[in-house]
């Protein structure tokens, strides 16, 4: 799923933008929208933003503030209203949530934390052909939930017994004392760390008894606690699920080019240059 964010100042045209680019992404996919709200809603009718999203095509809409939420089950953050999206939809927009490292449509003099796909003055200033070739180049949302259903359907899953997965997340501290990490950035070399990744995967599925195995690894900004990278491994049984598991991690930190940056409460450097 590619999700993104409509961010500005009051007046832009945040939620005209948004209508526009659910009914042009509608044609491609499922789309879901988040609205952040600045005091809880009274209700979701006719003329709200929400229902507007709703009415250009949104197939799922939620709004979320600080204090309260609206939308059917438990309330929920934003990112696990995300992921919570992944598996259904192929497109989540948001619309505000600008200190979020979501990358944005800006909208007006408005600071935002993530990555700017494109900047105007309005809506009516947004080339929304170009939004939509950036859209399309996004690192999509990845989950562990998402890679474990993908492997069950795999069409050799009927001769599988075993699913065994890794998550590598993003530590506070390594002791009391440290100075917590506030987050991590990652790059990659575009193209090479695919083709590298794609190697260590197709070994590990020459491997005897394992079927099917996916990896991802984030890239950006992803904050304390959060989750960087994953490894499922559908194999005939426990044993060698786990060793494709722990070789496949392993493998993916010493020959995939991905580099780090640690930024904690006292400093930021590249880990390769700590090094």
């Amino acid at each position: 799923m590619k999700a993104l964010a409509v961010v500005g100042a009051s007046e832009t045209g945040k939620t005209t933008l948004i209508e526009r680019l659910v009914d042009r992404l509608d044609e491609r996919g499922s789309v879901a929208t988040i609205k952040h709200l600045d005091h809880a809603p009274d209700i979701d009718t006719r003329g709200k933003d929400t229902a507007r999203h709703r009415a250009a095509g949104a197939a799922v809409t939620y709004g979320v503030d600080d204090e309260a939420w609206f939308a059917t089950g438990d309330a929920c953050d934003l990112d696990e209203i995300l992921d919570d999206l992944v598996p259904d939809h192929d497109y989540a927009i948001v619309e505000g949530f600008s200190g979020r490292h979501l990358p944005a449509v800006v909208l007006g003099d408005r600071d935002h934390a993530g990555r700017e796909l494109a900047a105007a003055t309005d809506a009516d200033g947004v080339d929304l052909d170009a939004v939509c070739a950036a859209i399309g180049d996004l690192e999509p949302r990845v989950t562990l939930e998402s890679l474990v259903e993908k492997v069950k359907s795999a069409p050799n899953a009927d001769r599988s017994g075993a699913i065994a997965t890794f998550t590598g997340r993003v530590r506070t501290r390594d002791a009391d004392d440290d100075a917590p990490t506030e987050h991590l950035e990652f790059e990659t070399y575009e193209g090479v760390a695919e083709e590298r990744l794609a190697a260590i995967i197709a070994d590990l599925e020459a491997r005897e008894g394992v079927q099917r195995v996916l990896a991802h690894h984030r890239t950006g900004v992803i904050t304390s606690g959060e989750d960087i990278v994953f490894v499922v491994v559908l194999a005939g049984h426990r044993e060698e699920a786990f060793a494709a598991v722990s070789d496949g991690i392993d493998r993916l930190k010493d020959e995939v080019p991905i580099f780090k940056k640690e930024i904690t409460a006292d400093e930021q450097f590249w880990l390769h240059e700590r090094a």
